[in-house]
């Protein structure tokens, strides 16, 4: 009886955290799809004349604060699925059309991937362990995490452009 209990015990433990892995895996996913639909409202407010704009001379432009985040999505989201990152090095930053047309397609591209490969991974992988720049150790879904920190970051400091530009900042769009 003791025996069937722990056996009980163990099965009831492991059911529970799959759940609870795969709740996870389903929030992360519901979140990069809000983040998708935050940053486009982004794309959207900033008139096509602000693409190009940069607050001073050394700073990343608009479109280039968009397209730098997108490539690191398309590079973390590649290294933590095992695979061939789809874009050169760097191809949406370097890209020569950053027309508010085009980048909003590639900044939209990059969230599709993400959720992509983030619905394609079990959540069993997602708690594999990656080591990121040959020194960061850390688990899949927390590289996941930094990645989606790396995003709103960079969306962030778009939101000063916006202001400087004159153009309606969206609200905030935390759940």
């Amino acid at each position: 009886m003791k025996k069937t209990l722990h056996v009980f015990y163990l099965i009831l433990f492991i059911l529970i955290t799959n759940y609870s892995q795969a709740q996870n895996k389903q929030q992360m996913v519901q979140d990069w799809e809000r983040a998708k639909a935050y940053t486009k409202e982004y794309l959207d407010a900033m008139p096509e004349n602000g693409y190009g704009f940069r607050p001073s001379p050394e700073m990343k432009s608009f479109a280039e604060q968009m397209l730098h985040f997108t490539d690191a999505n398309y590079e973390l989201a590649s290294l933590a699925a095992g695979v061939k990152n789809p874009l050169p090095d760097g191809a949406a930053f370097k890209s020569a059309d950053q027309s508010k047309a085009a980048t909003t397609q590639m900044v939209l591209a990059g969230y599709d991937y993400v959720i992509h490969i983030l619905q394609t991974m079990t959540p069993e992988q997602l708690q594999d362990s990656i080591t990121l720049f040959g020194k960061y150790e850390m688990t899949k879904q927390t590289l996941f995490y930094k990645l989606f920190e790396h995003q709103t970051h960079h969306r962030g400091q778009t939101t000063v452009y916006l202001h400087l530009m004159h153009a309606t900042v969206p609200e905030q769009k935390l759940f």
